[in-house]
């Protein structure tokens, strides 16, 4: 059975009372991405594009969003919506050059086709994960929202999309939040290859709208003048009346998911019906129809079109192939930061280590006017472990958010705010729960600074560990998980002063900083703490004895058990290395404390196979190998899942082990 809106291949141009201008202006923004896509299914059988997803029989939607949104108004695009680029004007050498992996494109050829963002013409673009940028798409509009800009924000779906999690949450964040956004399906009919009756069973994916009570439309989405006169409409609507708006674009997608792919999957008489709604055609017919257009006029076009794109083909041709260097690799991960160290005065006071944490998210909020906190139960409640108690009579609900529970959407959101300006903090409300965020983490806020340029201003507290029988969902440390994904810094400190210190510099630093707090120290560790506001550099480790025969290397409850194992043991030999930072991680002292002990254990609270150890046990044997008087030690915890009852979990955690392994490192 063929769609409904497929039935009569008849477009219905109503009569908008467009100025001739404007007509001709929307016929040459539809003709322009067609004649590239023309062109470039032509480079890419010649070998000289790598891949190519074509919007052919899509173009009126881009161009009729493009079209109805404001210059300065961000757009999250897709695969298919050249239009979207086109339509802003991006230089078409630049497009090419991107699609070549040149210099010149957006990505520095470290990134394909449209999988690249410019704040130049307000343009974010996709990740093949798809979900993750409609909730970007929230935190982009919630900026807006703070600093009362009467601007929106539209995002890009197909049908397909919108059975992954992301989209749902991101749908019931901006609803809950009345946030200006314009979530865009485009309906085409096939994910990939499979049709939408083996995808979703309600009759219009806008349906869906109703869910989140949030209003909703369907749109023909081969028709230019329905598009862009009703997305005027509302985007005009919601910038009085900030709230998001749900639209679902009926169209047909007249190619393969990628060329590849083909489209042998797709019924004959189903192409047929659709080629005669072909958006450019029709329009075309129309406006010759009511003498607006003629063949001279469409001759001078596509001749004005043709030469654009080859002059700036020639131009992306003749640029050199990209050179590699690996220090510019290396440099362009994180954002540059310029670490300002902030000294305190002596005046202290006796502070657990949960007080710290909070005294310095609330200094940080003070100081930085552009900070946002989210995660769930922050606000009223004050968290679940009280750290924020009191934020909200002092700085408003409008920067201190409890969130839904879709910590992927909030990650996303916070991704957002970061790209329209602000900084973000999530709180996780057991580190255990990031892995419902880890895809944006990992692949989105990771990678955006080496992709095009744009850093993610985002924190991410991370309250984590055993020793609480809390059980395998409330207790892990996971800091493993994200120590190897170039992009992320992971701090990890075991006492109130480095807390906070630590913790201001996060929220300074514009690059994204995952902040682990060991639930088990919250207010069980007290120490004389400025009162002041200060900071402390990350990448440096903290000496806290010194000896000859031994380096003891450890960080977060580690520490701890280390400290009181030397004192049970009456040994004074060792350093004692609290790494604090593990990405940056402080090899200097780590390098300088073995080459002079000769012996090493490295102690962690993670499972010991994998761990974080692991990879400082390779460090040291790779760069100190001739000091070493005795085998590098790893002690962690069971390779199980973390237990409940309190005589299973002190067997799975490394305290009593350590003690065993140290003693036989120093008889070695």
């Amino acid at each position: 059975m063929l769609p409904e809106n497929t039935k009569s291949p008849a477009m219905n141009y109503q009569d908008f009372h467009f100025s001739n201008a404007t007509l001709l202006d929307l016929y040459r923004s539809l003709l322009k991405p067609r004649m590239i896509e023309e062109k470039m299914l032509i480079l890419l059988r010649q070998g000289k594009i790598s891949k190519w997803f074509s919007g052919i029989g899509q173009e009126a939607i881009a161009v009729g969003v493009t079209r109805a949104l404001k210059d300065d108004e961000y757009i999250l695009p897709m695969h298919r919506n050249l239009g979207v680029f086109t339509s802003r004007n991006i230089p078409l050498h630049r497009l090419f050059a991107q699609w070549q992996g040149k210099a010149s494109g957006f990505t520095k050829g470290r990134d394909r086709s449209f999988h690249f963002g410019t704040q130049e013409y307000k343009i974010v673009g996709m990740i093949s994960h798809l979900g993750p940028q409609l909730s970007v798409a929230d935190g982009i509009a919630l900026a807006h929202k703070l600093r009362n800009e009467k601007k929106l924000t539209a995002v890009f779906s197909g049908e397909g999309g919108t059975s992954e999690g992301d989209f749902h949450e991101a749908l019931n964040i901006a609803s809950v939040w009345d946030l200006p956004v314009l979530f865009c399906i485009e309906n085409n009919g096939y994910g990939l290859s499979t049709p939408t009756i083996e995808q979703y069973r309600c009759k219009d994916l806008a349906d869906r709208g109703a869910g989140y009570g949030m209003e909703s439309h369907v749109i023909d989405g081969n028709n230019i003048l329905e598009i862009y006169t009703q997305i005027s409409e509302i985007a005009e609507s919601i910038r009085e009346e900030p709230r998001p708006v749900l639209v679902e674009f009926k169209t047909f997608r007249m190619r393969g998911h990628e060329e590849a792919s083909g489209t042998k999957y797709v019924p004959q008489e189903l192409m047929d019906e659709w080629q005669l709604k072909d958006p450019l055609k029709n329009f075309e017919e129309y406006l010759i129809e009511k003498e607006i257009l003629t063949q001279e006029t469409i001759d001078i076009l596509r001749n004005e079109i043709f030469s654009e794109i080859d002059e700036n083909l020639q131009l992306a041709f003749s640029e050199e192939v990209i050179v590699s260097d690996s220090s510019v690799e290396l440099n362009d991960v994180f954002e540059k930061f310029e670490y300002q160290q902030f000294e305190h005065n002596d005046k202290t006071e006796n502070i657990r280590f949960i007080d710290a944490i909070s005294q310095s998210l609330r200094a940080s909020v003070q100081k930085h006017t552009n900070l946002v906190l989210m995660g769930q139960d922050i606000a009223d409640y004050g968290g679940v472990f009280k750290i924020t108690a009191g934020f909200v009579e002092e700085f408003g609900k409008e920067r201190i958010r409890n969130t839904p529970i879709c910590e992927s959407a909030v990650v996303g959101a916070a991704m957002g705010l970061s790209i329209n300006g602000m900084k973000a903090m999530v709180e996780m409300q057991f580190s255990d729960f990031v892995s419902s965020g880890f895809n944006p983490i990992v692949n989105y806020l990771a990678k955006v600074k080496y992709r095009w340029n744009q850093n993610a201003d985002v924190v991410i507290r991370m309250p984590c560990g055993g020793g609480v029988g809390a059980g395998p969902f409330h207790s892990q440390t996971n800091e493993a998980w994200f120590t190897k994904v170039p992009g992320l810094k992971v701090i990890y400190p075991a006492f109130p002063y480095d807390a906070k210190g630590l913790l201001n510099t996060a929220f300074n630093d514009p690059n994204p900083v995952l902040f682990f707090e060991h639930k088990g120290l919250y207010r069980n560790i007290r120490q004389e703490v400025p009162v002041d506001y200060y900071t402390l550099p990350f990448g440096k480790a903290s000496i806290l004895k010194k000896g000859e025969e031994i380096s003891i290397i450890t960080y977060g409850a580690g520490v701890h058990w280390a400290l009181e194992t030397l004192d049970e043991m009456e040994y004074n030999n060792a350093d004692l290395i609290d790494l604090r930072s593990l990405q940056p991680l402080d090899l200097e002292s780590i390098f300088q404390s073995v080459r002079k002990t000769g012996k090493c254990i490295i102690l962690t609270e993670d499972s010991q196979f994998g761990s974080f150890a692991s990879e400082v046990a390779a460090q040291i044997s790779e760069n100190c190998f001739e000091h070493l008087d005795a085998p590098v030690v790893r002690v962690g915890s069971m390779d199980t899942p973390i237990p409940f009852a309190e005589n299973l979990e002190k067997q799975y955690l490394p305290k009593e082990r350590f003690r065993e392994k140290l003693k036989d490192l120093i008889e070695y």
